[in-house]
């Protein structure tokens, strides 16, 4: 159990680190409070965002003013006209033990680095067939069936190994981090799953987690070429949101010659894509603050306090609420779903989480109405499961110290039974203030 001390603590470490970025560091204190932790961190961002477009006026898609390379901290960018060109050089957001080894091609969103490498696949692959997990993210698979024509998506029950395919048609395992733990550990313990390519989200592990490192050592026994998707908005900036950033990361195989070169086509297509989508990255976006020893450290701290929270919440859930939770074992430990007893559309279970976090906010409780997770408040929106078709409230779990976060779940599994079966507003319930 972390406590409040010991977490104020670490986010003094996280301010210092960010304000060691500006050119004209602040005057910090040290912070006294959740709420005082929140608000000092937007701004210190704010303030290096606001710092970066007054030094970089001049700074436009045409690189008419630079004739030299460009910088966010650890970042060198160079490019003629940035949507078509743009060239990164920095460190791997991954900790690799040899990025040099790997391709990286920077993208202006999660979505946009997926969208961009399975669409560029149709050059390579005009059919295929995509091997999908349960509770893989809604929206990579409304992408496969709305614009990625040529993949046929199947949806795995088992490993890939017992998954028959259409005859001489290739098969590609879309391998998602937001999947179901248990789905994620029987793909990984298969043998022989006979995969032409594997695209791994890593989007909700900590780009040092144990996990990557298996899928990558899985691909490398049975000889798979892999690429790596990822958001970078979510994990790798502190909790922040700093910008609207993604890559894909081609892996290298140089000791399987038939496979680096797929690989290298592979990429050359999404280069292509990325140009002709408007996806490229944002120099902007890059968090300047990324590459350093105290970075890793922090964020790695920031995940495992997330994680331990996240466990604590599921057994707690799993007790209190046991006929309404959703799935509470996701494979990266983020957050959890809870489901409504009334079948609810998008809008009425985006309601319902926004009463949610109303309610526990006027009791002082840090649970926000937002679309994302890794903040350092809890944060609550509605979740699309596709797999059984429901629309759930996906509960978003901080780092926050262990008591004030036990007091949230306590909160939120008082709320839910008296709302779940109610008309929005109608049934209003004490919560005990945090102070």
């Amino acid at each position: 159990m972390e406590t409040l001390e010991a977490y104020l603590h670490r986010k003094h470490e996280e301010l210092n680190l960010l304000n060691r970025f500006l050119s004209t560091p602040l005057s910090l204190r040290h912070p006294a409070s959740v709420a005082e932790v929140i608000e000092r961190k937007f701004q210190l961002a704010a303030a290096l965002k606001a710092e970066h477009a007054l030094h970089d006026w001049a700074l436009t898609e045409t690189a008419w003013a630079y004739p030299d390379r460009l910088r966010a901290g650890p970042f060198e960018f160079s490019y003629g006209y940035q949507r078509a060109d743009l060239d990164v050089r920095g460190p791997s957001f991954y900790q690799f033990d040899d990025a040099a080894a790997n391709e990286t091609i920077y993208t202006s969103s999660g979505m946009a680095a997926i969208s961009a490498l399975l669409l560029a696949s149709a050059q390579m692959m005009p059919e295929a067939d995509i091997l999908v997990l349960p509770g893989s993210y809604s929206e990579t698979l409304e992408l496969i069936e709305s614009h990625a024509r040529h993949l046929r998506p199947m949806l795995l029950k088992s490993s890939p190994g017992e998954v028959a395919s259409r005859a001489r048609r290739l098969r590609v395992l879309l391998l998602d981090s937001c999947a179901p733990a248990a789905a994620f550990e029987t793909t990984l313990r298969g043998a022989n799953p006979r995969l032409d390519l594997i695209v791994f989200d890593t989007t909700c592990f900590s780009s040092g987690s144990g996990r990557i490192r298996r899928v990558l050592n899985w691909a490398h026994r049975w000889e798979i070429p892999i690429v790596l998707v990822r958001s970078h908005t979510k994990l790798d900036s502190l909790g922040l949101e700093y910008g609207r950033l993604g890559s894909a990361v081609f892996v290298a195989c140089e000791e399987h010659r038939v496979h680096q070169a797929q690989l290298e086509a592979l990429a050359r297509e999404m280069r292509k894509a990325v140009r002709l989508f408007g996806g490229a990255a944002l120099p902007a976006h890059f968090p300047p603050y990324v590459g350093t020893r105290a970075y890793r450290d922090l964020t790695d701290k920031r995940v495992s306090a997330i994680l331990r929270n996240s466990r604590r919440t599921a057994r707690y859930f799993a007790s209190t609420l046991a006929g309404s939770s959703g799935e509470l074992h996701f494979g990266h430990g983020l957050y959890v779903t809870l489901t409504p007893k009334r079948m609810l559309d998008e809008s009425q279970t985006r309601q319902m989480a926004a009463d949610l976090c109303g309610d526990l906010r006027k009791a002082g409780l840090p649970l926000r109405h937002a679309g994302s997770f890794g903040f350092d408040f809890g944060a609550a929106e509605w979740f699309h499961d596709k797999t059984r078709n429901r629309y759930l409230v996906r509960i978003a779990i901080p780092d926050l110290p262990t008591s004030i976060w036990d007091r949230v779940a306590e909160a939120v599994a008082q709320w839910w039974p008296a709302h779940e079966e109610q008309p929005f507003r109608s049934a209003e319930l004490p919560i005990r203030a945090f102070p």
